[in-house]
């Protein structure tokens, strides 16, 4: 009933994210990692309210807060970065993501003995293991991270950890993710924003009112072009700033397999690669959060999956539901009971 969803929205207000909305107070996630690492390295700026809105079809049900207003994501840019690297499969620049990296992009950090077997979906599904630095920024730095959806590490962030083979173990690492954006920037041979306005955004129907920035000193040269590295989060700053409108069509191009309007813009083949679970992490997929068992949300379909950011903020893609939801500065701790109310409230609908 119309009553439930109104109550489902109530919930996400009444759960706003524990972080301040302006960046001088408690806010970040840079906050929390020890020396040197604790410090912004690109731009970021204040956030609005909890913000939503709840699609079927297509079709808008509910919004609240903000929707129109473009805040910073964080990790959900990860989810980004892996419809990049399916544009790049599709054009033929990826034909194999078995590959090795440095096999299409040497020079860049893949060359030594350590680095030259880790491939791109190794990359995609945070089990590559790679070691180095991102425009100085150490892997290091998120070495036994914690996150909201995993086993806790038996370590403490941050400290050396001692590295298995690529492919042998999953770590959530933003500076490995960063890599991977610089790997397929080199591959592109374009700003990644670029890439990301032309093959996703403007098909989805997305406004332009978004930007996708890197760290102040994260640029490189080009073909004698000078380009900026985009990171997969906001972890040290900079990312991705977007509506929760323009994400939503974004997830109903997920929601379609790739199409929007007739025309197919991102392959099904790959969609359902981003859907696979990782051999040794079944909750994950490409650079997305699987509920494989119903392990991360036991409220929801296992079929559902998620892009998930610190904030925190979730990208919800249900397809039994035919499903599309974009949630904003949530408490993750109540991510799951909200996520069942809205599935409660759509059912009520559907069966009304």
């Amino acid at each position: 009933m119309q009553d439930d969803l109104q109550q489902a929205v109530q919930f996400a207000v009444d759960h706003e994210s524990l972080w301040d909305r302006h960046v001088d107070g408690a806010w970040g996630v840079h906050v929390n990692d020890p020396p040197p690492w604790n410090r912004l390295l690109g731009p970021v700026h204040d956030r609005g309210p909890a913000s939503g809105t709840i699609a079927v079809d297509g079709r808008v049900l509910a919004a609240w807060g903000e929707p129109d207003r473009a805040d910073l994501t964080f990790s959900v840019a990860k989810m980004y970065l892996a419809l990049l690297a399916g544009v790049a499969h599709d054009r033929g620049l990826l034909p194999d993501v078995d590959e090795p990296v440095r096999v299409r992009v040497p020079g860049i950090g893949f060359d030594d003995a350590r680095n030259a077997a880790v491939t791109w979906a190794q990359l995609l599904q945070q089990t590559s293991e790679w070691q180095g630095t991102y425009f100085g920024l150490s892997d290091q730095a998120d070495h036994y991270r914690a996150v909201n959806f995993a086993a806790p590490p038996d370590g403490r962030k941050g400290d050396p950890r001692p590295l298995q083979r690529p492919g042998s173990y999953w770590e959530y690492n933003d500076v490995r993710i960063n890599q991977l954006s610089l790997a397929l920037l080199h591959l592109f041979r374009q700003p990644l924003p670029e890439v990301f306005r032309e093959a996703i955004m403007r098909p989805a129907g997305a406004s332009e009112n978004w930007q996708w920035v890197g760290y102040d000193h994260a640029w490189v040269e080009i073909d004698g072009r000078r380009m900026q590295s985009v990171p997969g989060g906001t972890h040290w700053g900079g990312g991705m700033s977007v509506s929760a409108n323009d994400q939503l069509k974004v997830a109903q191009m997920l929601l379609d397999e790739g199409a929007v309007a007739g025309r197919q813009i991102l392959s099904r083949e790959w969609i359902a690669r981003m859907r696979t679970p990782c051999e040794i992490a079944r909750f994950y997929g490409y650079l997305i959060w699987l509920n494989t068992d119903r392990k991360i949300f036991p409220s929801v379909p296992a079929s559902s999956y998620f892009g998930v950011g610190a904030g925190s903020s979730f990208t919800w893609i249900e397809p039994e539901r035919r499903m599309t939801v974009v949630v904003r500065w949530l408490n993750p701790a109540a991510a799951d009971e909200l996520f069942g109310r809205i599935l409660h409230a759509v059912d009520a609908l559907h069966a009304a």
